[in-house]
């Protein structure tokens, strides 16, 4: 079974192992942004990474070690230990977002302090809760509608921020 992992680059290398993984006969997605970048005569369209130092790759588990190999590659992004496993749907948004826009921008989410997050993973998914503690990229979250107070830790990536 196939999965898509993000893998970690060389900085300025996204097209060149993306087009590398092309030749090994290696599913791969280098989301590219178009922008407007202006010189001193002119102004142009160029296609720059959207995600600096990263590559999605679309795998199955045989061939972690090939794309590891593959020059200009340094590892993939961990999450709890394993290569992070990215969903086929995500990769799809992604995609359609980039050919509706242009000149997008990433902003990184900042968890603070008391700030209410809803779960978007496991046994409590669509829970609300408020942030009482963040340390090491892990977020303690007090989560109050079952009538007690009950603390759980979560990666950032298994919340959203209440709007």
């Amino acid at each position: 079974m196939k999965n898509w992992y993000v893998g970690y680059r060389k900085p300025r290398w996204e097209k060149k192992v993306h087009r590398l993984f092309e030749e090994q006969g290696i599913t791969s997605y280098c989301p590219l942004n178009k922008v407007h970048r202006r010189w001193s005569d002119r102004m142009k369209m160029v296609e720059v990474p959207l995600f600096s130092s990263y590559v999605f790759v679309n795998i199955e588990e045989k061939e972690k070690l090939i794309v590891r190999e593959t020059t200009g590659v340094i590892n993939f992004i961990y999450q709890e230990g394993k290569p992070a496993v990215v969903k086929e749907s995500d990769i799809d948004r992604i995609k359609k977002f980039l050919s509706e826009f242009e000149d997008v921008e990433l902003e990184p989410l900042n968890f603070e302090k008391n700030q209410r997050v809803v779960i978007n993973r496991g046994l409590f998914v669509e829970e609300e809760g408020k942030i009482i503690d963040l340390k090491n990229g892990k977020v303690k979250v007090a989560i109050d509608s079952l009538g007690y107070l009950l603390v759980a830790v979560f990666n950032k990536s298994e919340l959203i921020i209440k709007q």
